[in-house]
């Protein structure tokens, strides 16, 4: 038996609705919105008595997603969102975009603020941290041109 694929990576927020719009103008596309909750959700969680709405997002290649979660109960628990970069745990997403300058023009306009500077690894990529919506960690890759297949 071996790992067939990665099939989402999770963020929990209190703004789903302010999320979708940034993840969109980033160019994933919503796929679907729901509540989660039941007997069979807490099970899976640990969590009694979850009430959670979700939405998933795709990626234009169609083979990640990211899921974010706005948990109605229980509240939560611990906010880690300004946490810096040398932080335990799961910290950020990245994502490969076409052209870094661009793409930072279009997300300021949705309070991204750039968390150091956008700086160029070797002749393969440029990159950077941003902070999304409610903090979010969130790493942008421009891969350049002359740049080998890196994967």
């Amino acid at each position: 038996m071996s790992l067939k694929r990665m099939d989402n990576v999770g963020i929990v927020v209190e703004s789903l609705d302010a999320a979708i719009a940034f993840f969109n103008e980033l160019g994933l596309r919503l796929e679907g919105r729901a509540i989660i909750e039941g007997d069979w959700a807490g099970r899976v969680t640990g969590l009694e008595d979850q009430r959670v709405e979700i939405a998933m997002l795709v990626t234009p290649d169609g083979h990640s997603r990211l899921e974010l979660s706005r948990f109605v109960t229980p509240r939560v628990v611990a906010d880690h969102r300004r946490a810096p970069v040398n932080a335990l745990g799961y910290l950020r997403v990245m994502f490969t975009v076409d052209d870094i300058d661009t793409t930072l023009a279009r997300l300021r306009g949705l309070g991204a603020q750039l968390v150091g500077d956008v700086v160029q690894y070797e002749e393969a990529y440029r990159l950077c941290y941003i902070r999304g919506p409610e903090g979010l960690l969130i790493g942008l890759a421009e891969e350049l041109e002359a740049s080998p297949s890196v994967r």
